[in-house]
């Protein structure tokens, strides 16, 4: 298995390198197809083109190349965090402030372990969320097991895309 706080330590400067956030690191697919799954974005659009894909993609394989910290094959995986994102540090909770998210925790809080409701923000190390039925709630940062918005038309309106151009046109290449 693969050591991710050691793969996030050798990737996130590359991703700083680029101008780019690093949003997660996580190895996907088991040992049929193990993939090492690497989610970036632009801070100040919160959104990763096809160009920052490529160069980012670039720059891990080099580096994984070097260094191989994987022992065995797998497949590499850049992406934007996409539209219903992983939340994966304190402050996403606090910049998705509005918007609804799915959280699940490692232990079970109020006899339960799944919370969805509108993000509130955080009060230190905690995730306020406002959950129907029980109000504003706080959730230990520390204690998620995972965490992503929920889609809703108010979520898909403040992702928009930066330019749909070309999105109407179907571009065939010959070989």
């Amino acid at each position: 298995m693969a050591d991710l706080a050691a793969l996030q330590e050798l990737i996130e400067p590359a991703a700083r390198s680029e101008g780019l956030a690093l949003v997660r690191v996580k190895m996907i697919g088991g040992t049929s197809d193990p993939t090492l799954q690497v989610m970036a974005e632009r801070p100040d659009t919160r959104q990763l083109t096809l160009e920052d894909c490529e160069r980012l993609s670039r720059r891990i394989s080099d580096i994984l190349d070097e260094t191989d910290p994987i022992e065995h094959a797998y497949r590499l995986e850049v992406s934007s965090p996409g539209i219903d994102r992983p939340l994966t540090r304190l402050q996403d909770f606090a910049d998705w402030k509005g918007h609804q998210a799915r959280v699940t925790l490692k232990e079970p809080l109020a006899g339960r372990k799944q919370f969805t409701g509108d993000l509130i923000g955080t009060e230190g190390e905690t995730v306020l969320i406002e959950v129907p039925g029980m109000g504003p709630t706080g959730l230990p940062f520390a204690g998620l097991h995972s965490a992503k918005l929920v889609m809703t038309d108010r979520l898909i309106a403040a992702t928009a895309p930066l330019s749909a151009e070309g999105a109407d046109r179907i571009q065939v290449e010959e070989d």
